[in-house]
């Protein structure tokens, strides 16, 4: 897989991992005051993809550099 190949499926999970974390936050607000043990799993799955992003977006920024060095 190339450099650019590469970018390009990071900037697709990014995209992806982005919004379900924004959706699993979304459903959140949703969930009534008594669903404690929801709320708090809706929570670890968001913070996980957030997480993970994060990762992604490390990789995205050494590969750029990498092909600024091209």
């Amino acid at each position: 897989m190339s450099t650019r190949e590469e970018l390009q499926e990071i900037d697709e999970d990014l995209t992806r991992l982005r919004a379900e974390a924004a959706e699993l936050r979304g459903q959140v607000g949703d969930i009534g005051p008594t669903d404690a043990v929801e709320r708090s799993t809706l929570i670890n799955m968001a913070d996980e993809r957030e997480a993970r992003a994060a990762e992604l977006e490390a990789r995205r920024e050494e590969l750029l550099k990498r092909l600024g060095e091209e």
